[in-house]
């Protein structure tokens, strides 16, 4: 009679790397469908936001005669304090994504930590953030810049970029890092947006003194 060996149990705790190939099963390589076509499809997306807006809604210069100088002072003073603690949220924004970046080291890395109970409620977060600030401040400035058919895009566009780097997010999380390009991309246009709305308020009210070529074409009796 000869001894054999019982077999060897797995350790389901042990640190020991697993050698048998069959029992580890990796989940299959987005497609570049995925991966490349994704990314440009949101691209996309965001263009025909814009498209649909300029459809929907064609440019045509307003009868209305609107200036901000003409508000009530205290709606003056309203507005222009909301609109500098609206940019100093944002600059805040701008502190917390370099903060998250430096403690997860990448973008891809700060989303794959995320749990998806936090991307609803991140998704949630911006999404009301977004559209309240832009609101705020993009309803005051194409009012003002009424007759100006490129400032009339400023405030839409903006609001279409937020929306698209939302969806990005999801993108980067669940199919493929190169959704951080259009985060990039959406990023820089709502920014620029964001900044160009704030510092037009700004001047307006506080430093109505301060004139640029803008305005003469937007008040051309005066």
């Amino acid at each position: 009679m000869t001894d054999t060996a019982a077999p060897e149990r797995f350790d389901f705790f042990s640190d020991a790397p697993v050698l048998d190939p069959a029992v580890v099963e990796l989940a299959p390589e987005p497609s570049a469908w995925l991966t490349i076509g994704g990314p440009i499809g949101l691209v996309l997306f965001f263009l025909a936001i814009c498209m649909a807006l300029r459809w929907f809604i064609p440019f045509h210069e307003s009868r209305l005669s609107f200036s901000l100088r003409d508000l009530p002072v205290a709606a003056q003073r309203g507005i222009g304090l909301s609109t500098i603690l609206f940019g100093i949220a944002f600059f805040f924004g701008l502190a917390e994504v370099h903060y998250q970046l430096g403690v997860h080291g990448s973008t891809e890395a700060y989303f794959e930590n995320m749990t998806e109970g936090k991307l609803i409620a991140f998704t949630h977060a911006h999404l009301f953030g977004f559209t309240t600030a832009f609101f705020i401040i993009g309803i005051p400035f194409s009012m003002h810049f009424n007759r100006l058919r490129i400032y009339q895009w400023v405030f839409p566009a903006g609001l279409a970029a937020a929306l698209t780097d939302i969806v990005s997010w999801w993108g980067i999380k669940y199919i493929s890092p190169n959704f951080d390009y259009v985060t990039m991309f959406c990023g820089a246009v709502y920014g620029i947006a964001y900044l160009w709305m704030l510092i037009g308020i700004v001047r307006i009210l506080f430093f109505p003194s301060i004139t640029w070529f803008p305005d003469r074409l937007n008040e051309p009796d005066k």
